[in-house]
């Protein structure tokens, strides 16, 4: 039913520092996938057959993936943006692309989920709305990190609280920022201004008396934005908690693994817990891994252990480490005391 769709990818992903040092957020990888061709290939099953996103920070490492010889077979445009437009501003920016179509998908690159789009997209035309938000309930504590949506018992969006302290929220459902635009959205941003779908965007329609239709999501969902989500993630993926194309999930006793391509990892290596071992990578003998993510290249030397770490690309890793996250590129040598 839908044919075209935007990935919002334009964001620096600072609250994910130091891992987006060398690589973009929308590159982070999850299981060894890099979390946009997750998304790419959810678009492509849907029967999404364009797609086109707005780029910013390292946006040469998006266009060159995707441009040629993508990973993911779905013809693929992109447009940079100077500065950033906020997130309704990057959208207005590729409003030539959707010119031939009367409805399109927005989602967030930075969004993991198993969301049924078929569902999310009949909701949308059944509606009638210009717009239609996924929507996903969480824990009344955890309402304050979010964009708090307040639906009516018809499905329709009454008000949005933005991040709100937890004794003020009225509900405990949250945008995921997967949403359903009909091009009339395009008359409700202004060209060259920085405009947010929350912000601006959204109070706008409520005020024109338009109509935002809202379609709960009971499967999985999470923002990677963040270090500690980004772990979670990465652990729910390994768990089969998130469905992820990745045929070299293992499990032995109570630890389950992932090991990427052309690895040099010695026999006697000792895996607890949870660990994602990367493309290239080698490891030494004696190494114990206690919930570790191991990016690409990364080589670890004899006799080490390593428990709670988090290791980007090209790291070398020659003593024993405990809840650190490394930056790529980062040597850490045998003298180095942690505790």
């Amino acid at each position: 039913m839908i044919k075209k769709a935007m990935v919002m990818a334009a964001g620096v992903g600072s609250r994910l520092d130091p891992l987006t040092q060398r690589i973009p957020k929308p590159l982070v990888p999850i299981i060894n996938k890099p979390v946009m061709d997750i998304l790419l290939e959810k678009l492509k099953d849907f029967g999404v057959e364009e797609v086109i996103a707005n780029t910013h920070y390292l946006a040469e490492s998006i266009q060159k993936r995707y441009s040629v010889n993508s990973p993911v077979d779905i013809k693929f445009a992109s447009i940079y943006e100077d500065s950033l437009s906020g997130t309704a501003g990057g959208v207005k920016k590729c409003q030539f692309f959707f010119d031939d179509v009367d409805d399109f998908i927005v989602v967030s690159a930075d969004g993991l989920h198993d969301a049924d789009l078929n569902k999310i997209v009949k909701s949308h035309k059944e509606s009638g709305c210009i717009a239609t938000m996924a929507i996903v309930a969480v824990d009344h504590e955890e309402v304050s990190k979010y964009g708090v949506v307040v639906p009516s018992a018809e499905h329709i969006v009454t008000e949005f609280q933005e991040k709100p302290p937890v004794e003020l929220a009225k509900s405990n459902y949250i945008n995921t920022g997967i949403y359903v635009f009909n091009k009339r959205i395009f008359d409700f941003i202004p060209d060259g201004v920085v405009y947010d779908f929350a912000k601006n965007v959204f109070p706008a329609l409520l005020a024109a008396g338009e109509n935002i239709n809202v379609y709960r999501i009971y499967s999985y969902w999470s923002d990677i934005g963040s270090i500690p989500q980004y772990i979670q993630s990465n652990k729910d993926a390994l768990n089969r908690k998130v469905m992820i194309k990745n045929p070299n999930i293992m499990r032995k006793y109570d630890a389950v693994y992932c090991i990427g391509d052309d690895c040099d990892i010695h026999e006697n290596i000792k895996i607890l817990n949870n660990v994602i071992i990367g493309n290239n990578c080698k490891i030494g003998k004696n190494v114990t891994l206690n919930n570790v993510i191991l990016w690409d290249n990364v080589e670890i030397g004899d006799n080490v252990t390593l428990e709670n770490v988090v290791a980007a690309n090209n790291c070398i890793i020659k003593s024993s480490l405990k809840d650190k996250i490394l930056a790529p590129d980062k040597v850490v040598e045998p003298d180095l005391i942690t505790q």
